[in-house]
Parts: structure tokens; C-alpha cells; sequence
């Protein structure tokens, strides 16, 4: 089968069945997928309300299948698409529930994917078990997998970090379902994608595992909240997508999508910075032998060396060691731990470094 020029498919929204046309993509041309197949909820009955209304599920034809065999057939057939057009250090994030997700796992393993987390999307406003015969269920789960074991993905620690109150971002993410303004209804007022997904959801996979200008696809793309977000960060998106009218309802949504470049969506944060030595910032002035530095309550201080340590009055140590002592550790990034003041307000000594930087080597920390 002729490959389409991947060039030509960025930042459109194919019409067509997500399997036949995975195969028109070239081999590794994708930097990122994000898959929200079908669940194959098997939901049987109405469900009802306390008050007697009628809860819009999941009932659309696409859910539909004969049979496991055959939802399992079809999720082998365009995960194993999804391998080959994968970069060799690309990942794949793949969302269900679990009505569907073990099997997609089972697969995925089969295919030779390797899984790097399971996060799972706990939704705190979700719909309650209305007959009352079980647990409310209340998450969905995301396996984020690379391509193989040995792949060099993509993981911007630091900026999932900083945006996580500069705690390590964990693998449970309180995110609410799509309601009010977000949630796309037709003129009758209902919900036009029975599974949309919430924009907080997208933002938070796509920051995390890629870099502008990479392209993202989703096999599976409704009413487009892949695309608006990665166009929102920068980056690239290719949809495929066999409902006209999602289509339609996911380009307007899109052309209305604004870019916002920062230094977060730019990934500035994950920039390593150059080597400057504490004794390169006493030699060119940005901090003076003697001067006292302190951690940014001012509850402890030292005194600075000529070699760049730090004196405390009982031992001398790197800018490194003594933070750590202070903080119970054996290591900490000083850079980020000492202030000294300046004109009678605390400047962080890693904001010299970046002075030192632009001035001396033409190059920024952040």
C-alpha cells in the first residue's frame, strides 16, 4: 500500500476508519498517540435517575461489538498499527475503563509495547451507581507505554513538577468529567459525544510527554479535544475520525483554538543549565567572599569561602552538602536552597547563575 506524505496529514482530521487508514501512515512518523477507543461498555437497560429521568450513556453503535473475540481482534488490528507508525521513542497513552482496559493491556504487552504507568483518572463530580448494587465507579485508567523497553521517551519531569506545587507529580490525577461550557451539546441541548474528554485531561498528557512541534494523533479523535489541546501547547496533531459530524463539530472547535506560548508549554524548565562554578560568581562580582548566605526563611545561614563552600562555624562544605545538612540529606541542589541579600531583599543565588549566564555565556537557565 503507498504511504500518504505525513507532511500533508499534519494538522488535519482524516475522515475515515482509524485501522484502514493507520495504514496509509510511513513507518515511525509519530511522536505521540493518545487513543480513547471504544469501551465496549455492554450497558444493557436504560439507566434511570432517582427523580426517573434518563441518564444519556454510552449507547452509540460505535461501542457495539458481537463479542470479545471480536473487540479483541479489533484492538490488536489498530494497536499494532499504532506500533509501527510510532516513533522508535515515542509513546502511546491508551484510556478505559474496566470493561476494556485489562484486555487493551494484555494486548498491548502481547504487541511488545512497554507499559511506564498506569494513571489513573480519578473523577470526583463522576456519575453515581444509580440502582445502588455497586461501588460508585469513579476513575477511568491511562497505560502510558513506549514503544520497547530500551526507548529513550519523552518525559518532562520538571515542568509536571513546578506545575504540581514543586512536589513529584503522582499517578492518580483528580481531574472532573467534561460539564458546563466545556461540555459540547447540539441544539437539542444533549451531550453530541457521549464520551468527551475534559481538556485538563489532554493538557496534562500532552505537557507531559512531548515537545513542540511534535505530531500527536489520535486514532480516535470525536470532537477534537486532542487537537484544540495540542494546537493550545504548540505542538502538532493528525485526527482520524469516521463520524462526519464530529469532524465538522472538531475543525470549528479547533480554528477557534488559540496557541499560548510560555515558558511552560516551550518546556524552558527542562533546559539543562551550563556548569558555573560558585568561584566564577566571586570572580566576576555577582557574590563577594565573606558574604553570608542564607536558606530563603533566613532560619539558617553560612558564610562564603574563596573556593566557593560555605562556612557555618562547625564545618565547611560544598553549597550542595551544607543544604542537605540543613534539610536532613546527604545531597541538595544548593543552587536552589541559598539566597543572599542584596540592597536588603534575598536574591536566589541561582538567579546570579543565570545572570552569570546571559552575560558570560550567552545562554539562559530557564
Amino acid at each position: 500500500m503507498e504511504k500518504r506524505d505525513i507532511k500533508e496529514a499534519i494538522n488535519k482530521i482524516i475522515l475515515g476508519d482509524c485501522i484502514e487508514e493507520l495504514k496509509t501512515f510511513p513507518d515511525e512518523s509519530i511522536d505521540v498517540i493518545f487513543a480513547d477507543p471504544p469501551y465496549f461498555m455492554q450497558t444493557e437497560g436504560e439507566l434511570i435517575r432517582p427523580e426517573g429521568t434518563k441518564f444519556q450513556g454510552v449507547e452509540d453503535e460505535w461501542d457495539k461489538f458481537d463479542g470479545y473475540k471480536e473487540y479483541d481482534k479489533f484492538c490488536f488490528e489498530w494497536l499494532k498499527e499504532c506500533k509501527r507508525v510510532l516513533k522508535k521513542d515515542g509513546t502511546i497513552w491508551v484510556i478505559g475503563a474496566f470493561q476494556n482496559i485489562y484486555r487493551i493491556g494484555y494486548i498491548m504487552q502481547n504487541l511488545g509495547y512497554w507499559i511506564l504507568n498506569d494513571i489513573v483518572w480519578s473523577k470526583p463530580n463522576a456519575a453515581p451507581n444509580f440502582a445502588g448494587t455497586r461501588f460508585q465507579n469513579s476513575h477511568e485508567t491511562m497505560l502510558w507505554c513506549s514503544k520497547s523497553k530500551d526507548a529513550k521517551y519523552t518525559f518532562n519531569y520538571k515542568t509536571m513538577k513546578h506545575l504540581n506545587e514543586d512536589k513529584q507529580d503522582k499517578s492518580i490525577w483528580d481531574i472532573g468529567i467534561c460539564i458546563g461550557k466545556e461540555r459540547i451539546k447540539g441544539e437539542d441541548g444533549k451531550k453530541v459525544h457521549s464520551t468527551q474528554k475534559p481538556e485538563k485531561l489532554l493538557y496534562k498528557v500532552i505537557l507531559s510527554s512531548s515537545k513542540p512541534k511534535d505530531i500527536i494523533l489520535d486514532p480516535f479523535f470525536g470532537t477534537g479535544t486532542t487537537g484544540a489541546i495540542a494546537k493550545l501547547l504548540g505542538r502538532n496533531y493528525i485526527g482520524i475520525e469516521k463520524d462526519k459530524n464530529y469532524v465538522l463539530i472538531a475543525r470549528e472547535r479547533i480554528d477557534k483554538t488559540i496557541p499560548n506560548e510560555s515558558n511552560i508549554t516551550k518546556l524552558e524548565l527542562e533546559v539543562k543549565p551550563p556548569k558555573v562554578p560558585m568561584e566564577k560568581l566571586i570572580e566576576r562580582g555577582f557574590l563577594q567572599v565573606g558574604e553570608t548566605l542564607y536558606d530563603k526563611n533566613k532560619k539558617f545561614s553560612a558564610n562564603l569561602l574563596k573556593n566557593g563552600h560555605l562556612n557555618n562555624g562547625r564545618e565547611i562544605l560544598s553549597i550542595h552538602k551544607m543544604s542537605g545538612k540543613y534539610l536532613g540529606k546527604n545531597n541538595n541542589n544548593g543552587w536552589d536552597y541559598w539566597y543572599v541579600e542584596k540592597n536588603g531583599k534575598l536574591t536566589s543565588i541561582n538567579e546570579l547563575r543565570e545572570k552569570y549566564a546571559k552575560k558570560f555565556l550567552n545562554k539562559s537557565l530557564n
